[in-house]
């Protein structure tokens, strides 16, 4: 057989065509490469931990602008906010906020993957065209339906001027407001949880399905019974994404209400805004973060622990 056609043959070919001999890697630099891999993780897990540490060891003081020589005060941040009327309201408008915008976007994304599901020609289109709202910056997308909201100049008024339902005041009210602001939510990311819907209808297997067709099942048994079940693993997944980030929401409802009327819609991520930033009261409003840390940390826990009950379950119908 031909040297080139073999592997030995090649290689005493090349150490016999006075080429350099191949240098063994010293066994330290071997064992250093496992380590070297993790490098990256722990420079963004110290990014991530020092602003965090030193953001916890500036609660501990009373910094202000008004104070250039802070003294220690220990928890009493943490007191004075869980003692505040205003930490109570902020609490409950961002509950509403996130359950408000978290359902209605749940409920419209799955209708939309299923309408989506079919492969038709439209269907298709219309999957380009409802990644649109996830391309638009949410600053410039609660601006744009703003100027929307407009009681006087805006065209949603104008468009139901002929319905006899023009002039609403739709951010100028505290329930409208809160209502105008889960809307833009809602516009913005009911194409999310659409997406990730429609990604599981299409790996769910098709032979239940088939021979639930087979027994003569309607659509409603079959979406209650087989459909729904094993989906709500990812729907579950984009429930505790957008319900994560509804809690922290900050850029549509400051761009579109400034937490006003009022405080009707002061979120408790506008009210540490405002504590450290306008109020300069910099201590004070780092633990509200602290606090907000605190529980979107544990709702996250308690959603991740049921997602893994979910998926146990799913896997157990009969595919």
């Amino acid at each position: 057989m031909s040297p080139s056609l073999t592997g030995t043959g090649h290689g005493a070919a090349s150490r016999g065509g006075g080429g350099p001999p191949a240098r063994a890697v010293p066994h330290w630099r071997r064992g250093l490469r496992p380590y070297l891999l993790i490098v990256p993780a722990l420079l963004l897990t110290g990014g991530i931990l020092y602003p965090f540490g030193l953001g916890l060891y500036y609660t501990v003081f009373d910094f202000a602008a008004s104070k250039p020589q802070p003294d220690m005060v220990g928890p009493e941040n943490y007191r004075r906010i869980f003692t505040e009327s205003s930490f109570w309201e902020s609490a409950r408008v961002t509950v509403l906020y996130a359950v408000g915008a978290a359902a209605v976007e749940t409920v419209l994304g799955v209708g939309v993957a299923l309408l989506l599901h079919g492969s038709t020609r439209v269907g298709r289109v219309l999957e380009k065209i409802l990644i649109l709202p996830l391309m638009i910056a949410p600053v410039i997308a609660a601006i744009m339906w703003k100027l929307m909201l407009q009681p006087s100049v805006g065209v949603i008024n104008h468009l139901l001027e002929p319905f006899g339902m023009g002039g609403v005041q739709w951010t100028d009210t505290p329930a409208g407001a809160l209502l105008s602001s889960i809307a833009v939510d809602v516009w913005i990311y009911t194409p999310f949880v659409a997406i990730l819907a429609l990604a599981g209808l299409r790996s769910l297997p098709a032979s239940p399905f088939e021979a639930a067709a087979v027994d003569g099942a309607g659509w409603w048994f079959t979406f209650r019974k087989l459909t729904l079940p094993m989906l709500w693993p990812y729907v579950l997944v984009a429930v505790i994404f957008r319900f994560m980030d509804s809690l922290k929401v900050f850029d549509i409802i400051y761009a579109l209400t400034e937490g006003g009327p009022g405080d009707s819609t002061v979120v408790l991520q506008i009210r540490a805004y405002l504590e450290a930033i306008r109020f300069q009261r910099y201590s004070f409003g780092i633990s509200y973060m602290i606090v907000l840390w605190a529980v979107v940390y544990l709702v996250t826990m308690v959603l991740v622990r049921y997602l893994g009950k979910v998926q146990n379950r799913a896997a157990e119908v009969p595919k």
